[in-house]
């Protein structure tokens, strides 16, 4: 391209001539009053008054809407095809895909103006190096009416400033690795710099000479100063690149060294001096001089071959009429050999790849003739590659050599192409959904960026749930959006969002919302979430769609599909009838293996509760005896070991009851080390003398959330099967852990990711066999004789487990034992303390005049109440049966606490009693004290509030402390 009269000017004089055409288009615009668009001729005159620059007029879009010949000059591309098309047409690849000219105007419209230096693209695909402003045209009030590119090509000196580094860093590498005295002249300040070498070899410190030139020219001879003057001149101010010549330099000691002084020339691109770098070399020490060129040059080798981009120095070959038809590689680096893939070193090109395009013969011959260097990307098809090239020429141009710099662009240029299908994907999409607007399908668009929580929404999507168009555009949070959502909506469509944001993927929801006519209409949200590779949530975006009439015909169907179902009416009666007769049965099952448990407790327990009873009924019998005869001193003794022994019969009458009872699930925070503690003496009791258990309980054990009484029929049931394994003895395990499951150890037990703990047993039985062990957790599956076993016990363990969130896990060998694991996940809070333990209290009245009616057909039980109530100070009323305590309930009767039997005589129970007084006395406080187990006391498992249940057998402070709390204190 050739240079026109701006070609001369300086940067300094560039920067002046944009300042003026700036200026000119701003005068260029309208007045405050006159329509807000540039005047057309004003603007036409001001483009077209430069060809050096490219000119480029763009509205507040970005679109172009002028295009001086310069810029056509400059690009390639006429006005008639670029006037209406993105400003980033020009711009490069990856420019585009960083948005860089949107930056730009935003820049510009922040800061007046945006500078910057960068490659642009011609029409014709090839890059250009231009130095530019992007500016904000504003009218009188300040509003943007649009922008201003102005471009110039600096191609040639962006290409000669890459060299005169390259030359510096060469002459920086010659200077580190010589022992010539390196001299730097910058003719723009005079300054001479040196390197060290000139103390050591002559002795001169640089920092102690003076920095001109004139310093330099008076060390010289004066026999040789006129000479090396007119030479050294002769050369600068001439077109000369190269200076060399001998003569005598002054050292520091006062002697003469003779010298070989030689030096380059650089100009810059108009051919104007700059600078001039040199090396003064001691003839005496030429010999050390060319060891250290000769290290120098291998370092420089070195640094080639070691360097990550591609180098070669490539020989063109050209036939008789001067045309390029081949070239082979002088020098390659091996990273030139890497990115080829071949050694290539001393072949011609047509050697390895005869099918070679002839781009690339035309463009390396074209740079070997010419000198004009050549940056290019291109695809070989030989390597199935893309190589971004960048050739110039080097040593004597007869030569006909280059040197070329490459880099494999593939990934890149793949991930452009991926961009561009994708690209073309998204103007599709557009397409369909500006069908889809136009067919009244869907009413709006939103885009939620997720890291910021910025929604933004079209303005149909504001009209639709009421909100400002401006803020819509804007960004709003998403708090905001949901505002006119039906309120029974909400919860589901925040439950939906929140689900498809931690999944990713695709998103369709419907819900009401409130329209600009205060009516709510269905709508149906469909989006999706994007994320990061790392797995962050990105970006939201999505559609609404108008779905009443299709709910109306849904609606319609669900009439038609109703009336079909009352069709079958019948048939599901039956079905829920049979279905109801299962489920009957399963309980009844369920409740047969419990009993079939209790079966094989009743030995020892039968044998435990004699003992117990004698030693209750003895200690009684020698108090009455004591008492007859005076020796009061005794009865303590007697009196400790009677309670003793009925406190240790009430604790397995509650076990026993705990087990029996028929109840769903009741989960509760469960300290299980606990739990274990209180069921260990039961269980050596039932699996006999002959078993030893051993119980290991971990420190810290996490609390677990289950049913308690379903735990323990499960570990007793264990224990059972345990004895079974063992009919010679031996010893059982019970061991607790705490466990915390990564997603493969949680996968393999089918389970969740998290954290758990294991409940244990490990026998030293005979083992199970594979076969039967495969099989031990289905229902009435069993391997006991005819008559001893349901087959339930394993399988509702297994039912147990799953119900509560864990899993059952069975390890066994023959011959060697077996362990049977219950795994639970762990509970997030603190079990709470065991309610069954009683704090001492003092018995000393503390009652103000409360009265409390006993209800109990148990004569020896009522008294006991009714002494202690009134040992603490209480009125008491009695009744033997409900019938008389409803009459006293119904009566005129100051009462302020009820407490009764649950199994009575009279036509009702305690609790049946109970309700029907609170007819008369609403919120009545009532203590239901039974022998029964709590939830077979209370019918249904619930208690109104102001009731409580105690059970039978109590102790004396317990039932004081029970009462006192009741009371209020």
């Amino acid at each position: 391209m050739s240079e026109g009269p701006l070609a001369t000017l300086t940067r300094a004089e560039l920067e002046a001539e944009v300042l003026r055409l700036r200026a000119a288009l701003q005068e260029a615009l309208p007045d405050k009053d006159a329509p807000r668009r540039p005047s057309k001729a004003r603007s036409r005159a001001v483009l077209e008054s430069t060809t050096q620059f490219a000119i480029v007029v763009c509205d507040r879009e970005g679109l172009i809407t002028d295009w001086n010949p310069g810029a056509e000059q400059v690009m390639g591309w006429t006005a008639q095809e670029m006037i209406g098309q993105d400003a980033s047409r020009f711009f490069t690849p990856e420019d585009r895909a960083n948005r860089r000219a949107a930056y730009e105007m935003a820049k510009a419209l922040r800061d007046g103006s945006a500078m910057d230096e960068r490659w642009h693209l011609r029409k014709d695909g090839q890059r250009f190096w231009a130095s530019g402003e992007m500016m904000a045209l504003t009218d009188d009030d300040g509003e943007p009416l649009g922008f201003v590119k102005i471009l110039r090509d600096r191609t040639v000196e962006h290409l000669a400033g890459l060299a005169l580094k390259e030359t510096q860093e060469r002459y920086r590498l010659v200077a580190e690795a010589t022992n010539d005295a390196i001299w730097d002249w910058d003719f723009s300040t005079g300054q001479v710099r040196w390197n060290e070498a000139l103390t050591t070899a002559y002795g001169h410190a640089p920092e102690a000479v003076d920095s001109t030139g004139s310093w330099w020219l008076a060390q010289i001879h004066p026999d040789d100063r006129t000479r090396i003057d007119a030479s050294i001149h002769g050369v600068i101010d001439g077109d000369g690149l190269v200076w060399t010549d001998e003569y005598r330099f002054l050292r520091a000691d006062g002697s003469y060294a003779l010298v070989f002084d030689r030096g380059r020339v650089i100009r810059d691109v108009y051919g104007r001096p700059t600078r001039m770098i040199g090396a003064m070399l001691d003839m005496s020490q030429l010999q050390t001089a060319e060891t250290a060129l000769r290290k120098s040059e291998e370092r420089f080798r070195a640094i080639i071959e070691t360097i990550g981009s591609a180098f070669a120095i490539v020989q063109v070959k050209f036939d008789a009429d001067d045309k390029p038809i081949d070239y082979r590689f002088l020098e390659a680096n091996p990273a030139f050999e890497r990115q080829a893939g071949v050694n290539l070193r001393g072949k011609w090109v047509t050697e390895f790849a005869p099918n070679l395009e002839q781009f690339w013969f035309d463009t390396y011959g074209h740079v070997a003739k010419t000198g004009e260097p050549a940056t290019f990307e291109n695809y070989a098809n030989t390597f199935e590659r893309w190589f971004d090239v960048r050739a110039v020429r080097v040593g004597d141009p007869d030569e006909r050599q280059i040197a070329i710099l490459f880099s494999d662009v593939t990934e890149r240029r793949n991930a452009e192409e991926r961009l561009r299908v994708s690209e073309a994907l998204a103007r599709e999409n557009i397409e369909r959904v500006q069908l889809a607007l136009s067919a009244g399908a869907i009413i709006g668009t939103w885009h939620w960026d997720l890291p910021t929580d910025r929604f933004t929404v079209d303005e149909a999507f504001a009209t639709v749930f009421g909100l400002d168009p401006q803020l819509g555009r804007e960004g709003l949070s998403l708090a905001q959006v949901v505002t006119n959502v039906h309120p029974d909506d909400k919860e589901g469509l925040a439950r939906a969002i929140e689900v498809v944001i931690a999944q990713a993927g695709s998103f369709a929801h419907q819900y009401r919302v409130r329209r600009a006519d205060g009516h709510y209409y269905w709508i149906e949200a469909n989006g999706r979430v994007d994320h990061a590779a790392d797995g962050t949530p990105l970006r939201f975006p999505g559609v609404l769609i108008d779905v009443e009439e299709r709910r109306a015909i849904e609606a319609e169907r669900d009439k038609a599909l109703a009336a079909l179902r009352t069709l079958n009416d019948t048939l599901e009666v039956r079905v829920a009838e049979r279905s109801a007769e299962l489920m009957q049965a399963e309980e009844k099952l369920r409740q047969a293996q419990k009993m079939e448990a209790v079966g094989q407790l009743t030995g020892g327990l039968a044998h435990d509760f004699n003992n117990l009873l004698a030693g209750i009924s003895g200690a009684l019998e020698l108090m009455e005896t004591r008492i007859a005869q005076g020796r009061l001193r005794e009865l303590d003794r007697y009196l400790v070991a009677a309670q003793g022994a009925a406190k240790r019969a009430a604790a397995l009458t509650h076990r026993l009851l705990a087990f029996s009872r028929r109840q769903t699930l009741a989960p509760r925070p469960v300290d299980v080390n606990q739990l274990i503690d209180g069921l260990t003496d039961l269980i050596q009791r039932t699996v006999g003398p002959s078993i030893q258990v051993e119980t290991v309980g971990a420190a810290g054990l996490w609390p677990a959330l289950v049913d308690p009484s379903q735990l323990e029929n499960s570990l007793l049931n264990l224990c059972i099967n345990a004895r079974d394994a063992m009919p010679d003895g031996g010893r059982i395990t019970i061991e607790t852990a705490n466990r915390w499951m990564d997603r493969e150890t949680a996968r393999a037990q089918e389970l969740p990711e998290g954290q758990y703990l294991s409940l244990c047993v490990t026998d030293t039985g005979v083992g199970i066999p594979p076969e039967v062990a495969a099989r031990v957790f289905e229902p009435f599956f069993t391997t006991k004789p005819i008559g001893q076993g349901t087959g339930l016990g394993l399988s509702m363990i297994y039912g147990f487990a799953r119900q509560s969130g864990g899993q059952v896990r069975l390890y066994s060998e023959v011959g060697q034992g077996t362990t049977l694991c219950i795994y639970l996940p762990r509970y997030l809070g603190e079990a709470p303390a065991d309610e069954d333990l009683a704090t001492h209290l003092d018995m000393a009245g503390s009652a103000q005049g409360e009265t409390v009616l006993i209800v109990d057909d148990e004569p020896t039980v009522r008294m006991l109440v009714v002494d202690i109530l009134e040992d603490l100070g209480y009125a008491v009323i009695e009744a033997a049966d409900s019938l008389t305590g409803l009459k006293i309930l119904q009566s005129d009767v100051h009462l302020d606490l009820l407490i009764t039997d649950v199994g009575l005589p009279g036509g009702m129970n305690g609790r049946q009693m109970a309700d029907a007084g609170r007819q008369s006395r609403p919120g009545l406080k009532t203590l239901f004290i039974t022998g029964y187990a709590e939830n077979a006391a209370i019918g249904n498992g619930h208690l109104d509030p102001g009731m409580e249940i105690l059970t039978k057998p109590f102790a004396v402070d317990t039932l004081a402390a029970r009462v006192r709390e009741m009371m209020g204190g």
